[in-house]
């Protein structure tokens, strides 16, 4: 309708036109006007929407009146300023088959998608979505190209999940071009569109304006260039008008490149703000000229900024106020109608193409260090300079973190700075970097970053029918495959995985240019340790990995491993056993393990198989083994470079290796620079292998360690390890404590702190680095533990002369491949002549520069390259820009391109003949970390030498290091030595050839001997400090203030001296400035720092000698006056110096005499106070003296002397440590002069007394401590004396001693220090004892006994105790109630065998009546020793023991010997049931325990008793026997010995519990041998029905044996238990026991032949997978769940698969339980006892979502109402335990909505 109404125009259709037309011009118009703007305003009512129309006409027209205004200041187009259908330019990135990425200005990006081209090509897409014919369509790679410039308008902006803006473009003309109208289209316009339709003759062109036609003839478009391809529907082009007929409605068209990029717009044209387009070019005037961009005018009214990064930075300087220049419009920003314009010559004049790749190669992702900022541009960023010189721009947001605000200055004072490369813009055609921490250290940064087989986390995105998407990061996103989410297939994942869901995934593929990344959950692939095959060249035959099935057919199995790697698995390589359909046995997504058999990479093909998989390790490890040994030189190349190091391929075998970065040199500053000219594909040489095990290779290229392993002077393991072997290792890691070395082989050693260095280290981390190489010397062993100490103090290794030249040369070596590397790798004329230069060369250069820190200067002969010269090597120079002047080189930094050199005359000038040998004065030139560079006295030499000599040489302080400017001591070994290119080599020391110290250049010091005076400054206890005339400050110590004849013990010398007095004195040393440390003149490492001053009057006389200051001066036993320095509380141990450079040291039991000053010792010594002590010992390693100050430098016998107790022994007395280092031990017979019953009771360690000294024995001191022996004239008589030798025992003598131990051969007892007697077992006890353990029990050690001497044997030094109470009249030493028989001796034994013989001769009516019971006797009469039998009734004879049960006890005789203790008299009505312990004798012992009364002799007459106390006695007894009646009829009460437990046997012979407990009762007391002879008689007597009785022993037994049997004992039982019991228990029990025990290979052994023999049993598969996750192997129980299934009746499938996801869930994997659980439910979903268990074993191991989740399946069962309720119910308590009142609520509506809809179900 429109078009008919321009074609045959109407009356009111022109004026609207027209009008139109005209209010088009006034908006125009209006930009330039300066007509003030109308203020007046009424108030609004609320009805006046007149008003309101007015109100929002003048607000629309203040808008407008600030439309193009010229901005305050030029800034970048910001992501915030985009809005939607705003115009841009932009250029195409990226082309895929939906989608376009286009670079935007500023660096923004958009990306436009397949359905914003135009309206013919969506409508095409439409047409052919559903139509397989599709040859008419085109993807968009064919529209769209890289470098392909396009005017798009902004469709969309959406806001991703990350907070960022995603950009959604569109070319549809109608958008781009919505502002022209048919009227508004000139001749000349370049304007762009799609290409409609295609017709015979030409194209139709849609260029986006209603009422117009365009058309492209066919002449035309063949003209364009670059260009054989005929047009397509859809595509996209730039033309130009060539002919508009009919005022705009027909159109033709030109696509001339050329004419379209020079085409300008011109004022004829029309164009204005509303119908201006991005790409047009412009005549424009530079308007303004600000810091960050340009002002231009345009087209007479308009107004367009240039921000600075579309200016051309070499036409900077040209860019004037009213210049004429051409500029590309960019965009216009429809708000204000910004302009923004461009001056670069690639947009201004564009080739068919622009390109999308910086010249120097793609470095996105990147991180580059070491950068500068070149300028500050506050509103939108700054401008950064890489090291390299290249530009780049770091957007205002990435000079901060997010959240965080921008701080300039901040940034700015940054000298040097860290970026990450993470865009290249192609519109401005520079890098964008960014310079937030967290995008440095972000991993992963692009998908090239990823490779196939790492393992990654990441956060669930989405999950759809394809699978699941997984965000690595914000520009990083993958897919994981449905069949790939677990490793089952899941037919509800939402279950298991939500969005923003942490998880841990493997890389399958990656594919960085369609930016296509798949993932894998299947934890069997991501937690694999088996090789992966990346490639068909990985799977070498005989290698074993995990892979998945992606295909299962009749003829096998196709297995997928990483980046679509694939092979087949015959059938005949499926399994062991025969398997005729895959398809029941296999599944697609199964992760399996295949072993390759065959593989041709070219082909991409590979044979597998499942069977053999098990033996692939093996064979690759002995591969492995046999391609590479420990030791033998390697070459290798490059396969990858990592933070860490390379990854190397050992050739021929291509081995897998790793070569750390800190084993390419031994040098650590060369290492980073080897590392960084190394690149992948380089091929490396004189490699060794140094570690060799199952997981890596590592490799090494250190040359000292080479040389060690070819030497052979390294240990292949730990038994080959010896004290004082030197082995050549690396720092591996560093400790408070230590450091460990690493050497070849893998074995490690410790280097404690005190063993590093002599000096004192304040921080262990700062003076090593991790890999450095250093020797190492064995100290200590620990063969047990396999472990060994070792040291690396340079004054316990050596290293020859020789390895120390051996490795300068070899660094010097390495800095030169690195610099012939750079320059083969780089072109250009620079790098290979800097390459060139050498140390010592003559460059002609010319001052550019000068500064305070030195000078820069230019060469001809090196452009571009940086040439330094620093202060020092600029001295007496007068420089001025363009001077020419002659240099030497020092130095050259190849990677910086920096050139060091140096204009000093005596470096320059000609060089002299150097001698072998000849020693000179070096000067240090130029330090560079590892290396210097020096010059040799006046020859003009220079040469390179290490800054340290030693491997371990360790630097403490700044001041120790190397400095430019220090003098050495050189001497020369070889005047011109080719591996240093000429230079000389020498050797070199901090001390000057004759001897005198290496004085730095300018310094001022004191020479020995000069006279000083000086103004006491300070004075303290130890040192006065002096302020000399030059102002330097002198020291004087304590010893150095008077006359040594002067100084009084007591006295305080420094006190002498007043503060502010003037003194003179005498340079004797001097002092280091750090440490304080005093050094002699003759010190090697002297420096002049604090000069050390003595103020003794003879020592100001010339004829002065200096005082020794060595220690080794003082000798052993010397009396030496000393001065108080320092007392350590924590070691109670006092310091004296002696002078400046000796000190001493004094423990405390050589500081006092008195007891008492041990608590407070530092009261009796002040500092500075003058002492005399005596010199105890000379230490030189490390450097002290041992003093005492109690008189005396050595023990002697006989003295007493202090003493502390360190330990108090049962076995030997006490050990104690002494004065001087000495110890000695205190034996408990010296303890007192009367013996005690525990005589180590009162002693403590750390206990301080005095001993006395009795003698020394192989270095420790036998001691006493008795009265008589510290103070003879004060201590009384000794009750027991002191035994000094044999002469002092007599036979017949009574002494009392302490038991030492008991044996078979007697007890032995102490009887002094050095005297033992014995006494034998017969002459111990009057009892028969059958075991000496018995006898021991009773006599524990050091127990004192009085002893009587039988005999003493000089000679043999032999002494012969008796313990007998008739010899000692003492108490027997075993207690009667023991009920042990008598020892019978003598004419008792005689008598006791005659009555025995009678007895058995007797009738048998006598022997009645000789048992009778006998009339009661008032009276007993005294018994002769002739009628005295052994006191207890003979029980030898088990028939006379049965016999006595029936007599009266009362009828038998008590007879007693004279001297021992009184009998038990028994009372009427005793029992033999009754234990003796429980009875009280009706006579006490009334014998004391003192020694007085022990020689007191008791009546032999028995007292006679009243009744009262007959009656009183038999009640006791009576209380007794019913206690004890009591106790025995308890059934918790457990026996205690064997007696008890027969008895018990006897009433239940059939209970295993009573017999397990006998058995107990023998394994504790150890008595094996017992315990297994009561397991058989149980296995006897038990009846043969009590069958589980029986197993109960039979499992005691096993238990037994494989606690103290051996294997073969064990198995012996297990085969008799199998004859005797069911076969299956058994196999159950001792299964059960291998496991308990940890015997993990025989428990498995014996399931793997359960299974096979029980394989119909339930049980004994579930037992096998609970023993199997219970070790770890989740893999191998789900193998055997699968025999399981195969093995047992199809109905215990279901049971089996649930008990075994009871036990994933319980110990393995949760998820793989869970899975199987849902398979089972799906299949069985009326199984409402599994559901019962599924979700108690969630709601145990599940979250609350899981758990919510399951109850929301349950309830919808179709399962009976009451199931329903009681799930509902289950529901509810859970809800009110863990959810909410909401929740709980929503549960309750659940369970109304289900009554409901069962309600409505019946009633329907």
């Amino acid at each position: 309708m429109e078009t008919t109404e321009a074609d045959f125009p109407r009356g009111g259709t022109v004026k609207t036109s027209e009008s139109k037309i005209v209010t088009r011009t006034e908006i125009d118009n209006l930009f330039q006007s300066n007509e003030p703007k109308g203020t007046k305003k009424r108030k609004a009512t609320p009805n006046d929407d007149s008003d309101k129309v007015k109100k929002q006409k003048s607000f629309e027209e203040k808008d407008v009146l600030t439309l193009n205004a010229t901005a305050k200041s030029v800034e970048i187009l910001h992501m915030k300023d985009l809005k939607e259908g705003m115009l841009m330019l932009g250029c195409v990135k990226d082309v895929s088959d939906f989608e376009v990425t286009v670079g935007l200005p500023c660096g923004m990006q958009g990306f436009l998608s397949i359905r914003n081209i135009c309206d013919s090509y969506t409508k095409m897409l439409t047409e052919q979505l559903d139509s397989t014919d599709t040859k008419d369509i085109f993807s968009l790679p064919h529209l769209f190209y890289s470098g392909m410039m396009l005017r798009c308008a902004v469709a969309k902006l959406d806001t991703t999940k990350g907070g960022s803006v995603s950009l959604q473009l569109s070319i549809n003309p109608k958008l781009v071009n919505k502002a022209l109208t048919p009227n508004a289209l000139k001749a000349g316009m370049v304007l762009s569109g799609c290409v409609d339709s295609i017709e015979d003759h030409g194209y139709v062109v849609d260029i986006g304006v209603n009422g117009s036609k365009a058309f492209l003839p066919n002449k035309t478009e063949k003209k364009k260039q670059n260009t054989n391809n005929e047009l397509k529907v859809g595509q996209y082009m730039t033309f130009q008008l060539q002919e508009v007929k009919n005022d705009g409605r027909v159109v033709r068209l030109s696509v001339c490149p050329q004419s379209v990029s020079e085409a300008c717009a011109e004022l004829q044209h029309g164009w204005t703000l509303t119908n201006l387009l991005p790409g047009l070019l412009v005549k424009a005037t530079i308007a303004k000229v600000t810091n960050h961009g340009l002002i231009l005018d345009f087209l007479s009214s308009f107004k367009g900024q240039v921000d600075f990064l579309h200016m051309e930075l070499e036409k900077t300087s040209s860019y004037t106020q009213g210049s004429k220049v051409q500029a590309r419009v960019l965009y216009i920003e429809p708000s204000t109608r910004l302009i923004g314009m461009s001056l670069r010559s690639h947009l201004v004049q564009p080739e068919t193409r622009i390109i999308t790749t910086p010249a120097g190669g793609d470095r996105i992702g990147k991180i580059v260090k070491d950068c500068k900022i070149n300028s500050m541009h506050h509103m939108s960023g700054a401008m950064l300079e890489l090291p390299d010189g290249t530009l780049t721009f770091v957007h205002r947001n990435h000079l901060k973190e997010p959240n965080s605000k921008v701080k300039d200055n901040a940034v700015l004072a940054l000298p040097k700075h860290t970026c990450r490369i993470i865009d290249f813009s192609p519109m401005e055609q520079i890098n964008f970097v960014s310079l937030r921490n967290s995008v440095i250290q972000r991993t992963f940064f692009r998908y090239h970053d990823l490779q196939a087989g790492q393992v990654i986390e990441g956060t669930v995105a989405l999950l759809s029918d394809d699978g699941m998407i997984v965000d690595l990061s914000s520009r990083i996103r993958g897919l994981v495959p449905r069949t790939h989410l677990s490793e089952i297939s899941l037919k509800n994942p939402e279950k298991k995985y939500s969005r923003g869901m942490k998880v841990k995934c493997r890389v399958l593929s990656v594919e960085p240019d369609t930016k296509k990344l798949y993932l894998t959950r299947k934890m069997a692939l991501v937690e694999s340790s088996l090789p992966l095959f990346l490639s068909y060249t990985d799977a070498r035959p005989g290698r074993v990995s995990h892979g998945y099935i992606v295909c299962v057919k009749n003829f096998g199995c196709i297995v997928r491993f990483y980046n679509n790697v694939k092979g087949l698995v015959p059938v005949s390589e499926l399994s062991s056993e025969l398997i005729l359909n895959p398809e029941e046995v296999f599944y697609v997504g199964q992760v399996v393990k295949a072993r390759v058999l065959q593989c041709e990479p070219e082909n991409a093909k590979m044979l597998l198989s499942f069977k053999t998989a098990a033996v692939g390790r093996m064979e690759e490890a002995a591969e492995v083994r046999f391609g590479c040994e420990v030791g033998k030189r390697l070459e290798a190349k490059v396969l990858k470079k990592s933070v860490n190091g390379l990854e190397v391929s050992i050739l021929p075998e291509e081995i897998s290796a790793l070569l750390p970065t800190m084993h390419l040199s031994d040098h650590m500053s060369n290492c980073p620079l080897l590392w960084e000219s190394l690149q992948e594909g380089d091929t490396i040489s004189n490699l060794v292998c140094v570690l060799k095990n199952k997981q890596k290779i590592t490799v090494s290229k250190k040359p000292t360690v080479i040389w060690s392993l070819e030497e052979g002077m390294i240990a292949k393991d730990f038994s080959e390890v010896t004290v004082g072997m030197q082995m050549i290792g690396w720092i591996k890691n560093i400790m408070d404590y230590g450091v460990f070395v690493e050497f070849p082989y893998g074995l490690v050693g410790l280097a404690p702190k005190s063993a590093i260095t002599d000096k004192f280290i304040s921080d262990i981390m700062t003076i090593f680095q991790l890999g450095q190489t250093v020797v190492a010397k064995v100290t200590n062993l620990d063969d047990d533990k396999k472990r060994f100490l070792v040291t690396l103090n340079i004054s316990e290794v050596s290293v020859p002369e020789e390895a120390v030249q051996t490795r300068l040369i070899n660094a010097v070596r390495e800095r030169r491949s690195v610099a012939q590397m750079i320059a083969l790798r780089d072109t250009t004329d620079l790098r290979q002549q800097l390459a060139a230069l050498s140390i010592g060369q003559k460059l002609k250069l010319v001052v550019d520069t000068e500064g305070d820190d030195g000078a820069v200067f230019k060469s001809d002969d090196l452009p571009g390259a940086t040439i330094l010269a620093t202060k020092h090597h600029v001295t007496g120079f007068q420089l001025s820009p363009g001077q020419k002047l002659t240099s030497v080189v020092l130095y050259v930094d190849i990677h910086l391109t920096t050139v060091h050199v140096s204009l000093l005359g005596k470096l320059v000038a000609k060089k002299k003949m150097l001698t072998e040998e000849g020693k000179y004065t070096a000067m240090v030139q130029h330090i560079d970390k590892d290396l210097a560079v020096i010059s040799l006295q006046n020859t003009a030499h220079l040469t390179v030498v290490q800054t340290q000599t030693h491997l371990n040489e360790v630097t403490l302080s700044p001041s120790s290091k190397l400095r430019v400017g220090m003098c050495l001591a050189a001497e020369v070994v070889e005047p011109t030595c080719e591996q240093l290119q000429g230079l000389p080599l020498v050797s070199w020391r901090r001390t000057g050839p004759k001897g005198q110290p290496a004085v730095s250049e300018g310094s001022t010091g004191h020479c020995f001997g000069n006279i000083v005076h000086g103004k006491v400054r300070t004075v303290k206890p130890t040192s006065i400090q002096v302020t000399l005339e030059n102002g330097s400050t002198g020291s004087v110590h304590v010893s150095e203030v008077m006359e040594a004849a002067e100084v009084l013990p007591g006295s305080f010398p420094t006190s002498s001296v007043k503060l502010g007095s003037m003194v003179t004195g005498r340079v004797i040393g001097g002092r280091e400035t750090s440490s304080h440390r005093f050094l002699p003149f003759s010190h090697p490492r002297f420096k002049y720092t604090i000069p050390e001053i003595t103020l003794v009057p003879s020592k100001l006389e010339e004829t002065f000698v200096a005082a020794k200051d060595k220690v080794s001066n003082y000798k052993v036993g010397e009396e030496i006056t000393c001065f108080v320095s320092k007392f350590h509380a924590d070691r109670k141990s006092l310091e004296l110096t002696c002078n400046p450079g000796v000190t001493g040291k004094v423990e405390l039991l050589a500081m006092i005499t008195d007891l008492k000053d041990s608590s407070h010792p530092e009261k009796i010594y002040k500092l500075g106070q003058a002492v005399k002590a005596k010199v105890v010992k000379v230490s030189c390693k490390p450097r002290y003296l041992a003093l005492s100050l109690t008189g005396f430098h050595k023990l002697e016998a006989g003295s007493v002397t202090l003493g502390m107790v360190t330990a108090v022994l049962q076995e030997i007395g006490l050990v104690v440590r002494l004065p001087f280092g000495c110890k000695g031990i205190v034996a408990v017979t010296d303890l007192s002069d009367a013996y005690r019953l525990n005589p180590l009771a009162p002693f403590s360690k750390a206990q301080m007394l005095r001993f006395y000294l009795l003698r020394s024995e192989n270095g420790k001191w036998q001691l006493s401590l008795r009265p008589s022996r510290l103070n003879p004239g004060e201590a009384k008589p000794a009750k027991d004396p002191e035994l000094l030798s044999f002469d002092d025992l007599h036979a017949g003598k009574l002494i009392r001693g302490y038991v030492k131990s008991v044996n078979e051969q007697g007890v032995f007892i102490g009887l002094s220090n050095n005297i033992t007697g014995r006494a034998e077992l017969q002459h111990s006890t009057k009892y028969f004892v059958f075991k000496h353990k018995d006898l021991s029990d009773y006599l524990p050690l050091n127990m004192l006994l009085t002893t009587k001497i039988l005999s003493v044997n000089t000679k043999n030094k032999l002494v012969n105790l008796s313990l007998l109470p008739e010899d000692t009249g003492k108490p027997d030493i075993l207690p009667e109630s023991l009920g042990l028989p008598l020892r019978l001796m003598g004419k008792e034994k005689k008598k006791f065998d005659l009555e025995k013989k009678m007895k058995r001769s007797l009738p048998e009516c006598e022997k009645n009546q000789k048992d009778s019971p006998a009339p009661k006797q008032k009276k007993q009469k005294k018994a002769s020793p002739e009628d005295s039998d052994s006191g207890v009734e003979v029980y030898f004879r088990e028939e006379e023991d049965h016999k006595n049960k029936d007599s009266k006890p009362a009828a038998r005789k008590q007879v007693r010997n004279s001297t021992g203790p009184s009998r038990l008299q028994v009372a009427t009505g005793f029992s033999w049931d009754v234990g003796l312990s429980s009875l009280q004798p009706p006579t006490a012992n009334k014998d004391a325990d003192s020694s007085d009364g022990e020689d007191q002799e008791e009546s032999n007459k028995t007292q006679k008793k009243s009744r009262y106390e007959l009656a009183e006695e038999k009640k006791a007894a009576e209380k007794a026997l019913m206690r004890r009646e009591t106790e025995l009829m308890d059934p918790q009460l457990r026996p205690q010995d064997a007696t008890s437990f027969e008895r018990l046997l006897l009433a239940s012979p059939n209970s295993s519990l009573l017999w397990l407990q006998y058995m107990a009762h023998h394994l504790q007391a150890m008595q094996i041998e017992q315990a297994r002879a009561v397991a058989e008689r149980a296995l006897k007597t038990i009846s043969f029905r009590e069958e589980q009785e029986k197993l109960n022993v039979w499992v005691a037994l096993l238990n037994l044996e494989n606690m103290y049997g051996t294997a073969e004992s064990l198995k012996k039982v297990f085969e008799r238990a199998l004859q005797f019991c069911e076969p299956m228990p058994v196999y159950q029990q001792l299964a059960d026991i291998y496991s308990k025990s940890n015997k993990i290979k025989e428990a498995d052994n014996l399931y793997k032949s359960m299974v096979k023999r029980f394989r119909q049993n339930k049980a004994v598969w579930l037992s096998y997978g609970n023993f199997l996750l219970q070790q770890g192997e989740s893999d191998a129980s789900a193998a055997l769940l699968q025999r399981a299934l195969k093995s047992l009746p199809s109905k215990e499938s279901v049971d089996v698969i649930a008990k075994f996801a009871q036990l994933e869930f319980r110990y393995g994997n949760t998820e793989r339980g869970h899975a199987m659980f849902d398979k089972v439910l799906t299949s069985y979903p009326k199984r409402t006892d599994l559901w019962s268990v599924f979700i108690d074993l969630m709601v145990k191991n599940g979250a609350q979502k899981e758990v919510r989740a399951l109850f929301d399946r349950v309830i919808h069962l179709s399962v009976s109402v009451k199931n329903i309720k009681f799930f509902f119910k289950r529901y509810l308590d859970y809800e009110k335990k863990h959810g909410t009142p909401q929740s709980v609520q929503e549960v309750k509506k659940k369970a109304v909505a289900f009554v409901e809809g069962k309600n409505i179900d019946a009633f329907n």
